[in-house]
């Protein structure tokens, strides 16, 4: 059944003020395609079930028919850049040790010990080998059965293969993945258009300079959802209304895996009925853009410009950040748009990964499911790009805050902090609220949500199954 039809015109309406398109036009720089050709489909406006973030059933199904066959992203190249190198990553009730090997490959293995279940390794670190601390079985780097004390008491292990099972990786941008269960689309194939459009922003070249992950006290969908559109800034996040146009933020949806949201700054949004001029968005910009001072040693941040007569501020902030960028990586970012220097251009890969675009330190987003379903972790990475010729360093290890702990006990995030306790001002009663609701039913608009209804239709796809 055609949707469209059935339902004539919705999805077709945008908010007042100037659209996501027309801001391209007035961009300083060409915009590349990727942010130029618009992506949306109306995928309905039925309801989703609340039992989707408080049912126990819901989320075994999640772990049982989803998680395993969906690629995962599970470290980035300078978490390990050494061979022997390795990070354990966990997810739904699995354990990993993620290794470098000599030649530069990297594989994932079960952390599990194949004789009495242990776990051979609970931190990241360096090995050679894989040792058990209970009774000492041991297995090589790349996975391998080494030698096990006492073998004479295990003949009937013989003829079995004791290797530690595999699972699939994949590598792409700096980022390295893993699909527990083989099979299906390649990492390529499943990532697309992804690859294609993150060429110009080459997060290859960047390191992970900040790493922070906390426990929330919601679903992990409930969490991650609240970061996938922008228009709830207008209550939420009342500080950044002078520079941020949230309700003139682009939505677009690519295939099963792959959407984003395009959200403007350096431009007022439209529920500012009255504005204070170019100068006062520059001026709100560098105390609330969570990406200004607290990014910079200097004393003098180099955002607080004064924005020259007949420039808007948005073109007066993208001409510094063209200038400051070039001056600290070396690269040239002559080319760069306004857009690709200022905006929160924020990608979703399904199930869980989030990664800005843009040639501004970027941040990275993770959400992995808690012990229950009203509890759940969410990291936020920030990359920076390495300064042209010079060697990478290891990626910054990880702060963890525990459910009690605030995001502002991770001073390292600046005013982001402060944005995100907001959020978690809401996440706790929206999960209570699922739980008591009358109605059992969430509403969704049919073009600022559009990303939540694409995730959850790509979901039950794997859940119907």
């Amino acid at each position: 059944m055609d949707l469209k039809s059935q339902d004539a015109g919705w999805g077709e309406d945008r908010s007042e003020g100037i659209s996501w398109s027309e801001l391209m036009k007035t961009d300083s720089r060409t915009p590349p395609a990727s942010l130029t050709e618009e992506s949306y489909a109306y995928r309905g406006s039925d309801p989703i079930p609340a039992s989707r973030y408080t049912s126990e059933e819901f989320a075994r199904l999640e772990r049982e028919k989803m998680w395993p066959h969906v690629w995962q992203f599970a470290a980035r190249e300078e978490d390990l850049p050494e061979p022997g190198d390795f990070v354990i990553y966990e997810n739904v009730g699995r354990s990993f040790i993620v290794s470098r090997q000599d030649d530069g490959s990297v594989r994932a293995m079960h952390n599990v010990c194949l004789h009495r279940g242990r776990k051979l390794r609970t931190e990241d670190g360096h090995a050679e080998r894989f040792t058990c601390p209970f009774h000492a079985f041991t297995w090589g780097k790349n996975g391998s059965f080494n030698h096990a004390p006492c073998q004479w008491d295990f003949p009937h292990l013989a003829d079995r293969n004791m290797d530690l099972p595999e699972a699939e990786v994949g590598r792409w941008g700096g980022y390295i993945f893993l699909r527990e269960e083989k099979g299906g689309p390649s990492l390529e194939e499943y990532l697309a258009p992804l690859p294609e459009h993150f060429k110009r922003w080459r997060h290859e070249e960047c390191v992970t300079v900040m790493r922070v992950a906390k426990e929330v006290a919601a679903n992990w969908k409930v969490t991650m959802e609240a970061f996938m559109e922008a228009w709830h800034t207008v209550v939420t996040h009342p500080q950044l209304l002078p520079f941020t146009g949230d309700c003139n933020a682009a939505y677009w949806t690519w295939g099963d895996n792959v959407n984003a949201n395009f959200t403007p700054f350096g431009v007022t949004s439209p529920h500012i009925t009255e504005g204070k001029g170019e100068q006062w968005i520059v001026d709100e910009f560098v105390k609330f853009n969570g990406r200004s001072a607290d990014n910079y040693e200097q004393n003098a941040d180099p955002m607080a410009i004064t924005v020259p007569e007949g420039m808007t501020a948005r073109q007066a902030l993208g001409a510094q950040m063209r200038e400051l960028y070039t001056e600290q990586t070396g690269y040239d970012h002559e080319d760069a748009t306004d857009a690709e220097l200022l905006d929160g251009l924020v990608y979703n890969v399904f199930p869980n990964f989030a990664p800005w675009a843009g040639f501004m330190p970027n941040i990275v987003y993770r959400w992995f499911p808690g012990k229950t379903p009203d509890t759940c972790v969410m990291e936020v990475r920030i990359l920076a790009r390495v300064k042209k010729g010079e060697p990478k360093p290891h990626g910054a290890p990880l702060k963890f805050l525990t459910i009690d702990q605030k995001w502002t006990e991770a001073p390292e995030l600046g005013v982001l902090a402060d944005v995100f306790e907001q959020d978690m001002d809401n996440l706790p009663f929206v999960q209570e609220g699922l739980h008591c609701s009358k109605s059992g039913e969430v509403q969704l608009g049919n073009y600022q949500e559009i990303r939540i209804r694409h995730f959850h239709d790509t979901m039950m796809g794997y859940l119907d199954r």
